[in-house]
C-alpha cells in the first residue's frame, strides 16, 4: 500500500536536499560540458593589449576630421605593425602606420581607418576620405574583461565559448563538479538479456540501455550492472555493489504495490536506509520510490519503459545537474517549446499527468499531437518529440490551447 502521495513540487524539495559531488580540477581540454565549482575571476586584462578590430592604418583621429571622398585628408605612411610584436613606431601628426586585423595598436595612435577608405597614392603617402572617432576600429585592452572582474560564475555549464575565454586568459586547468556515477540494475523473473530471444512470458531488457543512455546524455557515467532476479538477498547485494561503485542506484521493476514490492522490502532492510518518497502523483510514475543511504540516493522506478523514461526526464534529469552543481533547480535541465495543442486531451484531476507529443511545424507555429498509449509501450516514446504536463489541479487541455513541451533532444531535432 502507498504512503502518502508526494507532489512534484515535494519531490524537487527533497532532491535539492542531495549534496552536489566533491570537486576536481581537469585540463581544459577535457572540461567542456562540466560544471564549474567555483567563480572565475579575470587574472589579467583581456586582450591585454589595444589591438585593431579591422585592416587599415593607425591614425591620430583628429587628423582625419573634415575628410570626405571630394576632400580626402593626406597621410604619410611611416612603416608597418608586424603580427605578433610591439610596434617600434610611434604616430606623429599627419602620419599613419599599416595595421592588420589583431594587431598592435602603436604609441599614440586612437583609432583605425578601414582600408576601403584609403587610396594609395605611392609607397609613402595616402588619402583618407572618411573621418573617425577616437578608439574607432579599435578594441582596449581590457574590452573583453578587466583584471579581477567576473568571468564566469559557479554552477554554470562550460561551452564552447566559456573554454575559449579561459584559454584567452592562459587558464589551462578548471575546477569542476565531479561526474555522477549511476548504478543501473534492471530486475525482473521475466526480463532477459538482449541477445536471448524469450520465451513466452519473457521480455528483453529494455530499460539498462534507454536509462544508461539518457546518463550519457546527461553528462554522467552509467554503470549497467545487469539483471536481477526477483530474489531479496540477490536483489540486495546488487545495490550494496551499486552503494559501493556508484553516487545513485537506480532500480527499474519491482517497485509496485502487491507482489512486486520486492525492492521496497531490500530497501527497509538497510539499517541506516531512509525512506523519502514512496509514490509520486504523476502518471505515469506513480509507482517511483526514493531512499537515502548516507548521502546516495537510491531510486525505484516502474518496470514499464514509458514510465521509467517519464519519470527519468521528469525528476533524474534534474537531480543528475544538482549534482553536478548546476544551478536554478530544476528549470535548466530540460528544453522547452511553445506550441499549440493539435486536439483535446483529458487528464485525471488531483494528479500531474505528463502526455507524449509529437511536433509539427505549421506555419511559423509548432502544434503538438498527443500519442496514446499504454505505460508499457516503448513505441509511443519512440514516435514522441517530448512530454506535454498537465497540472494537477486541471481536467485537461483543449485544442489551439498554448502549451509548452518539454523537448527530449533539442539540438538533434532542430527545435532552436
Amino acid at each position: 500500500m502507498f504512503f502518502t502521495l508526494k507532489t512534484s513540487e515535494e519531490v524537487f524539495k527533497i532532491l535539492q536536499e542531495f549534496e552536489p559531488l566533491g570537486e576536481e580540477t581537469l585540463p581544459l581540454d577535457v572540461s567542456f560540458g562540466r560544471i564549474l565549482s567555483e567563480d572565475i575571476l579575470s587574472p589579467e586584462n583581456l586582450p591585454g593589449f589595444s589591438r585593431s578590430s579591422m585592416d587599415g592604418y593607425a591614425v591620430r583621429a583628429k587628423d582625419t576630421f573634415g575628410a570626405t571622398e571630394s576632400l580626402p585628408a593626406l597621410f604619410e605612411v611611416t612603416g608597418e605593425v608586424v603580427m605578433g610584436q610591439v610596434p617600434n613606431l610611434a604616430v606623429g601628426s599627419g602620419q599613419a602606420i599599416k595595421i592588420s586585423t589583431g594587431g598592435m595598436l602603436p604609441k599614440d595612435a586612437d583609432g583605425v581607418v578601414m582600408v576601403e577608405y584609403c587610396s594609395t597614392l605611392d609607397d609613402h603617402s595616402i588619402e583618407v576620405s572618411r573621418a573617425i572617432s577616437p578608439q574607432e576600429n579599435v578594441i582596449q585592452h581590457d574590452d573583453d574583461f578587466k583584471k579581477g572582474s567576473s568571468v564566469l560564475e559557479q554552477g554554470n555549464m562550460l561551452r564552447p565559448q566559456d573554454l575559449g575565454v579561459l584559454a584567452g586568459l592562459g587558464l589551462s586547468r578548471v575546477a569542476v563538479y565531479k561526474k555522477p556515477k549511476v548504478a543501473i540494475i534492471s530486475t525482473g523473473d521475466e526480463v532477459v538479456p538482449v541477445d536471448k530471444r524469450p520465451a513466452p512470458g519473457q521480455v528483453r531488457d529494455i530499460n539498462s540501455y534507454t536509462l544508461a543512455a539518457f546518463c550519457l546524455r546527461a553528462g554522467t557515467e552509467p554503470i549497467m550492472m545487469g539483471l536481477c532476479v526477483d530474489d531479496f538477498e540477490k536483489l540486495k547485494g546488487r545495490i550494496e555493489d551499486g552503494l559501493r561503485d556508484a553516487d545513485t542506484v537506480w532500480i527499474s521493476g519491482g517497485s509496485s504495490v502487491g507482489t512486486r514490492d520486492l525492492t521496497l522490502k531490500v530497501f527497509e532492510s538497510f539499517k541506516d536506509m531512509e525512506l523519502l518518497v514512496h509514490g509520486i502523483s504523476i502518471s505515469p510514475g506513480k509507482p517511483t520510490i526514493i531512499a537515502r543511504a548516507g548521502s546516495c540516493a537510491i531510486f525505484g522506478l516502474p518496470g514499464h519503459a514509458a514510465s521509467a523514461m517519464v519519470v527519468a526526464e521528469v525528476f533524474l534529469a534534474p537531480f543528475l545537474s544538482h549534482l553536478q552543481g548546476q544551478k536554478d533547480f530544476p528549470k535548466k535541465s530540460y528544453f522547452e517549446i511553445e506550441a499549440k495543442l493539435g486536439r483535446n486531451i483529458e487528464s485525471a484531476s488531483g494528479r500531474e499527468d505528463y502526455f507524449r507529443v509529437k511536433l509539427k511545424k505549421m506555419g511559423s507555429e509548432w502544434i503538438a499531437e498527443p500519442i496514446f498509449g499504454k505505460s508499457g509501450l516503448i513505441s509511443t516514446l519512440v514516435e514522441a518529440d517530448g512530454l506535454l504536463r498537465v497540472e494537477r489541479n486541471r481536467e485537461g487541455l483543449y485544442q489551439d490551447q498554448n502549451v509548452k513541451v518539454m523537448v527530449f533532444d533539442s539540438l538533434e531535432r532542430g527545435f532552436f
